[in-house]
């Protein structure tokens, strides 16, 4: 023993395997772990899964490191977040590199930095150390793109006693914003902060708020200067000259249409024949475009970075389904100074009960009167809406909605497990979350627990046998119509699930996959829900069923709503496909994602339509939505609040191509 330590103190590297553990959080509760295992030459091992509602990876981990910091050998193996299999294999000998999964078989004859589809958190430190070794501070991604690494912050982290220096790194290639990666000063992975989900080291759990804030801090102020850059307030009057209008009110377009912007109002709509302009005005030609109100998402759950994806998107206004009070309240406050870029944000305060299940956001209600105290904290804050979670007592869910509407707010949520839709609008909700829980309304005696993934898979395997045009479905419709109950569909939340297998393009993101960051465009091939060659068929039955209930509920005078709970932006424009594929007229999904929504929010005074005295949110598209609804997609000029914004320049700032 004494030998080999004298052995350790002579090389400067451990005899032993190190061995570290991390903890992973969320909303400040254990749900996992990663056990990472250093070795000589280069060897490391990793054991990371974590819980989330029932859903969450579980993987094993192998790597060879070679000088250079570059995996020369990976191997990870287990299930993904939503349980399917893992088995992913990358190797480099030669110079020459190849690389095989569910989703992915490739190869390369020159080098470069294998990114795991679902490796563990360690792997960034890995990429970290990897480019700060090259000459030039970038280095060659495989499948494919190209990554650089920022020092962001320096802090000292102290903990009972302890103090520790770390460094914050921000990864640029990997997505729709930079990468944010805390490492100790031996460049090993130290923490991934946050306040739904957070990874640390083990025994340095409560430094996640200080390392947060100082990340956070860093975050403001790069969205802070992209938003000084993107945007233009233009100091004279803006006419869009000669343009296609879409009229929300009656879901038609008007042809030849000059549409006058003064400040941040409407100030003059009509013909382009009669049209009066001021004498000094900005001129844009709308000949061949559309202009359509500001879109309206009306389930996310927003991110800083999601401020630019809704804009280049023409997504003006959007509805929070549930976040952290901190984060929305700093990006409302943020988009609505437009010291950064982001659209309208109205706030739903979740309310869930306590428990294994438990959301990661929101407040804790297990008594009426904390149900009571939730409802009311959130009114005072603003709050425009309760949604409620899965784990709340059923029980409670009247008590919630008589203290929502006492003070004027929607009450709405996932259905709590135990109880069916109908006997959750019985109690008072105004409105449901997904298309999924209106199936449940009828598979109560086999679905043993909605607060898993069972909401999704039982779903997939009986939804494609309900029949639509059974009394209990058609008297199920009727009781919506009667209850005036709104349902928020999100279609697109389940498109990947139910029809994305692995190795082939999702559907949601086939239209825009040359546009996306090629490590993005990954995720598309990864596939959803675990299916077999049994069942396959039948979750792509199930997903049409989705589509015709939905149309079902259109036709019947149920309120449908645009929400996407997906990618921000861009997904909105695969709703509105969505619905249009379902059967929905193209003008009429718009009219749902414009005045319908603004109506709903009781916003239809300033916003939701095109008219001489309203807010100055609009979209210019190039060609015809009503007539071909994927023209949404072909965003060019984004106006919020008469501030106008180039929709290419604001995607590209996300690393997101312009639409052809």
């Amino acid at each position: 023993m004494r030998g080999m330590i004298l052995l350790a103190l002579l090389f400067g590297s451990p005899v032993f395997p190190q061995m570290i553990r991390y903890t992973i959080l969320f909303n400040g509760r254990n749900a996992g772990s990663e056990l990472d295992t250093y070795s000589a030459g280069g060897r490391v091992t990793s054991a990371f899964e974590y819980n989330d509602r029932g859903r969450g990876p579980k993987v094993s981990a192998q790597y060879v490191l070679g000088p250079d910091g570059s995996p020369r050998r990976t191997e990870v193996t287990g299930v993904d977040y939503l349980k399917s299999p893992v088995n992913e294999h990358f190797s480099e000998e030669n110079g020459a590199s190849q690389w095989k999964s569910t989703a992915e078989d490739g190869h390369a004859k020159s080098p470069g930095f294998y990114i795991s589809i679902n490796g563990p958190f360690a792997e960034q430190a890995f990429l970290v150390d990897a480019i700060r070794k090259t000459k030039d501070g970038r280095l060659k991604l495989l499948p494919a793109g190209e990554a650089r690494v920022e020092r962001v912050a320096d802090t000292t982290a102290e903990s009972r006693g302890r103090k520790l220096h770390v460094t914050e790194w921000a990864i640029s290639g990997l997505g729709f914003e930079p990468s944010p990666v805390w490492v100790d000063d031996e460049g090993k992975f130290f923490a991934s902060p946050g306040p739904w989900m957070a990874v640390l080291r083990e025994g340095w759990e409560d430094v996640n708020q200080h390392l947060y804030d100082t990340q956070q801090k860093a975050a403001d102020a790069r969205y802070g200067r992209l938003g000084k850059k993107l945007a233009r307030h233009p100091g004279k009057p803006v006419a869009f000259e000669h343009v296609r209008v879409f009229d929300s009110e009656t879901a038609t377009m008007r042809e030849d249409q000059t549409v006058v912007v003064i400040g941040d109002r409407i100030a003059s709509t009509g013909s382009t024949a009669s049209a009066k302009l001021p004498p000094i005005v900005e001129r844009i030609d709308g000949r061949g475009k559309t202009l359509l109100p500001g879109l309206f998402d009306m389930h996310v759950h927003v991110g800083a970075v999601d401020g630019l994806l809704h804009i280049a998107s023409g997504v003006t206004s959007v509805r929070d389904m549930g976040n952290t009070i901190d984060d929305v309240t700093r990006l409302k406050n943020q988009w609505d100074s437009e010291t950064a870029i982001g659209p309208r944000l109205s706030r739903a305060g979740m309310i869930d009960g306590s428990g294994m299940y438990q959301s990661p956001a929101g407040l804790v209600g297990d008594t009426p009167e904390q149900v009571r105290q939730d409802v009311a904290r959130y009114a005072g804050l603003g709050y425009i809406q309760i949604k409620l979670y899965s784990s709340l007592k059923p029980e409670l869910v009247k008590v919630a909605a008589d203290a929502a509407h006492a003070r004027g707010m929607r009450l709405s949520g996932h259905v709590p497990n135990g109880m069916i839709a109908r006997e959750f609008i019985e109690a008072g909700a105004d409105e449901l979350q997904h298309i999924n829980f209106v199936f449940l309304n009828f598979f109560r005696d086999k679905v043993k627990d909605t607060r898993t993934p069972e909401r999704f898979t039982s779903v997939g395997e009986y939804a494609a046998g309900l029949d639509l045009n059974s009394k209990p479905v058609q008297d199920f419709i009727q009781f919506l119509l009667a209850r005036h109950t709104t349902v928020d569909v999100t279609l697109v939340a389940f498109e990947s699930m139910f029809r994305g297998r692995p190795g082939k393009a999702s559907p949601d993101f086939a239209p825009i996959m040359d546009r996306l960051p090629a490590q993005v465009q990954r995720g598309a091939y990864i596939g959803g829900l675990p299916v077999t060659a049994k069942n396959d068929q039948t979750y792509k039955d199930s997903y049409k069923a989705m589509l015709a209930m939905t149309k079902k509920m259109y036709d019947a005078g149920v309120p449908i709503l645009a929400g996407t709970d997906s990618t921000p932006g861009v997904m909105l424009h695969r709703e509105l496909e969505l619905e249009v594929e379902a059967g929905i007229p193209a003008a009429k999904a718009l009219q749902i994602a414009t005045i319908n929504a603004a109506r709903l929010l009781k916003q239809e005074k300033d916003l939701g339509s095109i008219a001489t005295g309203k807010k100055a949110d609009l979209v210019l598209v190039d060609g015809d939505p009503a007539a071909r609804i994927s023209d949404i997609r072909r965003c060019r000029i984004v106006m919020k609040n008469g501030t106008v914004y180039s929709s290419a320049d604001v995607y590209g700032a996300a690393g997101i191509g312009p639409a052809n």
